[in-house]
């Protein structure tokens, strides 16, 4: 798909959930506004179309190559540095840029329909919980445990390895609460289920909060399943 200047902001919004945030930084307004076309909204703004057509069609062709980024490699076979950089690449900076994202658009929706659906307010806790759990495990993790992973695979010395291992379980033990916060999120929101009511911040809020939930799973995946096996089965 290649975006056009034709398409109505919704449209592209709604088949690229992400460009919110592109739209977002140029202070066009997707929610309310989302019936125009791309053209007539960045007129309005005096953004030249190419330049913001350009940055649009680059971060859905990224958007692309993440999803399908890993699906042709065994992760259990390549360097220990290759599989951290994909975790760091693919969904430590998925998070960073996410997060704060999705802070303000549950924050609103909150604010704007939380008198007819207190629910909202048992969400906009559930998420500023996990918000602040995994901000805390990825500095952790880039600070103290991938060095330490970093550097047994340089040495293969298992005074390194019994190192990495000893901060292992906390890491996991942390994955446990932020998947419990994600389940507690999908039961509160009825599986991600917008309500009748609900306007085009309330649906893309609930759209991006289900890609975050199938990022992590992504994520967690790479860690629980395949890193920290692989270097718990090279303790002697």
């Amino acid at each position: 798909m290649v975006f056009t200047a034709e398409q109505h902001v919704g449209e592209i919004v709604a088949a690229f959930p992400d460009s919110a945030n592109l739209f977002k930084s140029y202070g066009v307004d997707f929610c309310c506004g989302g019936g125009r076309p791309l053209s007539a909204a960045l007129a309005e703004k005096a953004i030249a179309p190419d330049q913001f057509l350009a940055k649009l069609n680059q971060a859905y062709a990224a958007s692309l190559s993440r999803a399908e980024s890993g699906s042709q490699i065994d992760w259990r076979n390549v360097a220990y540095s290759a599989l951290i950089g994909q975790i760091v690449g693919m969904h430590h900076d998925y998070l960073r840029e996410e997060l704060p994202v999705l802070s303000g658009f549950v924050t609103k929706i909150a604010k704007v329909h939380g008198d007819r659906h207190p629910e909202l307010l048992t969400l906009h806790r559930q998420f500023h919980d996990l918000k602040a759990e995994l901000e805390s495990h990825l500095a952790d993790e880039e600070a103290n445990v991938f060095p330490l992973i970093r550097a047994y695979e340089r040495s293969r010395n298992q005074e390194d390895l019994v190192r990495a291992l000893a901060m292992i379980s906390e890491l996991e033990s942390e994955h446990e609460a932020a998947g419990d916060l994600l389940k507690a999120m999908r039961e509160t929101t009825q599986g991600f289920s917008v309500p009748a009511d609900g306007c085009r911040t309330y649906d893309l809020a609930y759209r991006k909060l289900e890609a975050l939930e199938s990022d992590m799973f992504t994520h967690v995946h790479l860690e629980n399943n395949i890193l920290f096996p692989r270097l718990r089965s090279e303790l002697r």
